[in-house]
């Protein structure tokens, strides 16, 4: 699933994320391309790593808005590389996500933003990076990190075969918590199970503090976050990234997944989140949270740079314990760009690509701006942070959350349509006290089957 700011923007897809705009989203099945045979071809072995060249290039991108990486870090490749300069189009991840099959078979840019990949693969929207992988080394990287974005070029399950996208850094998802609302209830440290959370969830409500701001409303709300990570502490994360990588016979509807689902709708009838979730988007959550209106809420560590400025001092992050207190997973995920198959500039994409995961500039813009770690080799030196941050927090969980090989992608991202079509209003309606917890993983079960089958 995808860190950053304190302005109007959607949650970013690592994540994937919040949009204001009830869309109609274009199913894989009915993509542009669909008719088209599936390419295996990377093109010639590359005898030497692409450059962007020596003559004036002018780079198309399609970015999500809201979150100023992105442009942070084409401006330091422009005052790097002189000769490339950007045509950067900018659209909430909702749009995005609508737009994807069109724009990439239509007007395709160099480097593109992307919702869920599958679709887009198998309509042979995106280019193969296997030849780029090996001319840059990004093969040699953890392959951890780019699991999540490798897909077989004829179809079927992620996580395995060619590379088709790339991560501008790699995001960890769990609880950013107001360390004064903290103190009034008595919360000197992060809980260490899942009991200790519901505690401190109940003291809160009793102190007439809103225990949990959380945005649920638009096309693609954000109790997503909250459900994926209660599954996760009644469960490990395989059976989870099975059915996000559309593995043979995988489901959703398991024990452990509906323990989790059971939990959120505990909370949800104690109260514990903001009565108007069900009408809030992504910005008022935010708003709310800074602003000392909620103590706890489920966002991801492209937030950490804008709250270490807008709430210094006064934010922490912890990852969702387990409900045995064991160990703790947690969606991390590449905060996806691709470029188009027929992109124009397709070698000068892939340069840049993995400039951001080496130059040492790039990278301290993934820290200090994204808020998040940097793509790129084992032994790629991490800029410095200052410790005490929230960005330091978020930083060492995410390297824990790998060091434990405990990492999901975002429940979002199984396939084109899931998340506005499924899991949101299904996730409206558990909210409004319109669906079971069980009757909500069916529904998703049912409306993922019928997708990868169209």
């Amino acid at each position: 699933m995808p860190r950053h700011i304190s302005r109007r923007r959607t949650v970013p897809g690592l994540v994937a994320l919040a949009g204001t705009l009830a869309v109609t989203l274009i199913a894989g099945c009915s993509g542009p391309g669909s008719n088209s045979p599936q390419t295996t071809d990377t093109g010639p072995a590359l005898s030497a790593p692409p450059t962007c060249g020596t003559q004036p290039v002018k780079m198309s991108a399609y970015f999500e808005t809201g979150f100023p990486m992105a442009r942070a870090l084409t401006d330091e490749f422009t005052k790097q590389h002189p000769t490339v300069t950007w045509d950067i189009r900018e659209d909430q991840f909702a749009v995005i996500t609508q737009n994807a099959p069109r724009v990439l078979a239509d007007n395709p840019p160099d480097l593109m933003r992307l919702p869920q990949v599958s679709e887009l693969v198998r309509n042979n929207l995106l280019k193969n990076l296997d030849n780029y992988a090996k001319a840059f080394g990004w093969d040699k990287w953890p392959a951890s990190q780019l699991e999540q974005l490798r897909m077989k070029p004829g179809g079927g399950a992620r996580g395995e075969g060619s590379l088709f996208a790339m991560g501008l850094n790699f995001s960890v998802t769990g609880v950013f918590y107001n360390k004064t609302l903290a103190e009034r209830i008595g919360m000197t440290s992060p809980p260490a199970t899942l009991a200790e959370f519901d505690a401190l969830l109940a003291k809160a409500k009793q102190a007439n503090i809103t225990p949990i701001v959380q945005f649920n409303g638009g096309a693609t709300g954000g109790f997503a976050f909250p459900l994926q990570n209660l599954m996760a502490a009644y469960g490990e994360p395989k059976p989870i990234n099975d059915w996000i990588f559309q593995k043979p016979n995988a489901t959703i509807d398991t024990a452990a997944n509906r323990s989790g689902a059971e939990h959120l709708d505990r909370w949800i009838k104690a109260g514990y989140f903001d009565r108007d979730a069900n009408a809030m988007e992504y910005a008022k959550m935010m708003g709310k949270f800074q602003a000392g209106d909620g103590l706890f809420m489920f966002n991801g560590d492209w937030e950490s740079g804008n709250l270490d400025k807008a709430m210094a001092g006064k934010a922490g992050f912890f990852p969702v314990p387990s409900a045995a207190g064991g160990k703790v997973a947690a969606m991390s995920a590449p905060l996806t760009y691709g470029i188009a198959t027929n992109a124009k500039h397709a070698d000068c994409a892939a340069f840049y690509l993995n400039w951001v995961a080496t130059n040492a500039d790039a990278r301290r813009i993934a820290v200090e701006v994204g808020g998040s770690h940097p793509m790129g080799p084992a032994d790629a030196p991490m800029p410095a942070v200052k410790q005490g941050t929230v960005t330091a927090e978020t930083l060492a969980a995410g390297a824990k959350i790998l060091q434990d090989n405990a990492a999901m992608d975002f429940i979002a991202n199984a396939t084109g349509a899931i998340y506005a079509k499924s899991w949101t209003p299904q996730l409206q309606k558990l909210f409004a006290g319109q669906q079971t917890p069980q009757g909500l993983l069916q529904s998703v079960q049912s409306d993922y089957v019928s997708q990868i089958g169209s």
